[in-house]
């Protein structure tokens, strides 16, 4: 009997894993244009001129190396990706159950315009994702958006609705995958839904920048890319895989790479005049982000601040913060003290990493 229960546990992980990305046609752009469909970078072959794609506007087929005055125009993965223009757009039809929550994650790098901007949208939700922080020093960011699916077939859209002068100066784009996400269920040992961050968009295995879950300001929709949380803040938290990064516990946590600006919350079920002990770890992502970190916390009226010094070579501590809660809801939020850069290019956004988030009842002595 204790065999047949192992099996189907890995028969389970194993359709939990086979079955968690949903197909997105040449997201890697590497099928392109026929040659009678260009002119110099630009697509002027039609709206099918993409396979996989319906592109419409000012769209161009960049390859990698390529020159745009003294800029080096690189791509992440393989050869190719795209730039959209000013109003310039690429679209495809996926086939997606209805009622299941998917995330989107992409990568996407700013070329000429400070103000570059794109719309993501699969409707009848959308964000509009402000580019003007870089958060790496390569150029170029991951970013996950998530959606609820109302139809059996939903077109997914990323649009530029910038307007420059120059209409080749649009945001470069490539990698995109749909990912089902799985709602977190709340459990005995933990109130928390999702407090190990393992739940959460696809991280792309051949990368080493993370993921950014945009903050709540631009990202409308009800459903966050991290399953139970809210990024309230002004600036993206990045969701981080252990593949690449010290991570505390399991294969994924989160980084708080914008100071104040970069804050993660959740809305704990309580009973007042209960106490409750909130526990997490504090940590470096063996990212280079050296110096002291600090984190705090805050759940209802009361709070903890918990200082951690970074070799940034990876590496943690756990904290804990006890509580009365004094509403049947209390939220709790964790927030970056500083804003810190990596010391290896001084340029890249980097913080404390939060992991294993633990809340529960204290019992009485």
């Amino acid at each position: 009997m204790g065999s047949l229960s192992f099996l189907l546990l890995l028969l389970c992980s194993a359709f939990h894993v086979a079955f968690s990305l949903t197909d997105v046609a040449n997201g890697k752009f590497e099928l392109g244009p026929k040659a009678s469909d260009m002119k110099g970078t630009v697509v002027t072959g039609g709206p099918h001129a993409i396979p996989g794609w319906e592109i419409s506007g000012y769209v161009e087929y960049i390859k990698s190396g390529q020159k745009q005055g003294d800029m080096l125009l690189v791509v992440p993965e393989g050869a190719y990706a795209v730039r959209l223009g000013n109003e310039a757009s690429i679209k495809q039809k996926i086939k997606v159950i209805k009622g299941m929550y998917y995330s989107i994650t992409f990568v996407v790098a700013r070329t000429c315009a400070q103000d570059e901007r794109l719309n993501v949208s699969v409707a009848p939700d959308w964000v509009v994702l402000p580019m003007q922080t870089l958060y790496s020093s390569n150029g170029w960011d991951a970013y996950a958006w998530s959606f609820q699916a109302d139809y059996p077939e939903v077109d997914l859209v990323i649009h530029n609705p910038g307007v420059q002068d120059d209409a080749a100066c649009g945001p470069l784009i490539d990698f995109i995958a749909l990912r089902t996400l799985y709602p977190p269920r709340l459990t005995n040992r933990n109130i928390f839904k999702n407090g190990g961050f393992e739940e959460g968009p696809y991280v792309f295995p051949n990368t080493s920048w993370g993921v950014l879950i945009p903050p709540n300001i631009v990202d409308l929709n009800e459903h966050s890319p991290l399953p139970g949380w809210i990024v309230e803040s002004l600036k993206a938290v990045k969701y981080i895989d252990s593949e690449h990064f010290s991570v505390p516990q399991g294969r994924r946590a989160v980084e708080l790479v914008g100071g104040k600006e970069s804050a993660i919350a959740q809305v704990a079920r309580t009973i007042p005049g209960k106490t409750y002990v909130l526990s997490f770890a504090v940590g470096d992502a063996g990212d280079s982000c050296e110096g002291s970190l600090s984190v705090e916390a805050f759940a209802g009226k009361d709070t903890i601040k918990v200082p951690y010094e970074s070799k940034g070579k990876g590496g943690f501590k756990r904290a804990a913060l006890k509580f009365v809660a004094v509403s049947p809801r209390t939220r709790i939020v964790f927030l970056s003290t500083f804003y810190t850069m990596r010391s290896d290019d001084l340029s890249s956004l980097c913080g404390p990493v939060i992991d294993d988030v633990i809340l529960l009842s204290a019992r009485k002595p």
